[in-house]
């Protein structure tokens, strides 16, 4: 069975007249179905990079990313849209919900973006939000919600369409201590309930613990790629 997502030789050099970066660099990782994986490193390191290149939000300058046995960069731009919006959820440190829409609206946007009629993606969207425990404040928008309600109206986003892998950057980064550890709760159990595959950039050692694998980054390169203890 081909992995949820592979990437080979990915090279990705952010070039000016005066310098040269290499985010990325000769890079080989994959991922199988129902994985919860760290990703952990200095500020710096590729690790927002990474997630960027593997959903295809980022171009590459050598290498090739393939979702599903299928390749992301050589499909054309019309294949690789349609394979991110299908196979990917996203979970954003700054949550990226539309100040002007209601949750429930927030959610059912990318179910609309791929043409599901208003019927079914409002009655998917409250199913994602029941699931996260925020059906009663569907009508609210973003603005009044707290932080932990907010990104859980993001992680409801995220699921709406039940993709294969779901993408953090720094989920609880913007969160307290008690919130951070209700929504890496959350993300935990619908892992373990959805079978989906989780990538999360964190700097929280105690959370890298508790995914199933940890990949340490340093220089654009995966130096560490490790089990954890707990998994």
């Amino acid at each position: 069975m081909a992995a949820v997502i592979e990437a080979r030789s990915v090279w990705k050099i952010y070039e000016t007249a005066a310098n040269r970066v290499e985010a990325l660099r000769d890079l080989n990782v994959s991922f199988d179905a129902g994985e919860m994986v760290a990703v952990m490193g200095p500020s710096g390191c590729g690790k927002t990079t990474l997630l960027n290149c593997l959903s295809g939000l980022d171009d590459l300058t050598a290498g090739e990313v393939f979702i599903e046995g299928s390749p992301l960069f050589s499909s054309g731009d019309r294949i690789r849209t349609s394979l991110r919006a299908e196979h990917f959820g996203f979970i954003f440190q700054s949550f990226n919900l539309i100040p002007v829409l209601s949750a429930v609206e927030n959610v059912e946007m990318p179910l609309q973006l791929a043409g599901v009629g208003r019927t079914e993606a409002r009655e998917k969207a409250m199913q994602a939000l029941e699931m996260v425990g925020l059906a009663d404040w569907a009508s609210h928008r973003p603005m009044e919600l707290s932080g932990g309600q907010q990104q859980r109206v993001t992680i409801a986003r995220a699921f709406v369409h039940e993709p294969a892998m779901i993408l953090g950057d720094e989920p609880t980064g913007n969160l307290d201590s008690k919130t951070s550890e209700e929504v890496m709760q959350l993300l935990f159990r619908l892992n373990k309930e959805k079978g989906t595959t989780m990538l999360v950039v964190t700097h929280d050692p105690e959370i890298a613990s508790r995914c199933g694998r940890v990949l340490h980054m340093e220089d654009g390169r995966i130096v560490k790629d490790e089990k954890s203890e707990e998994e």
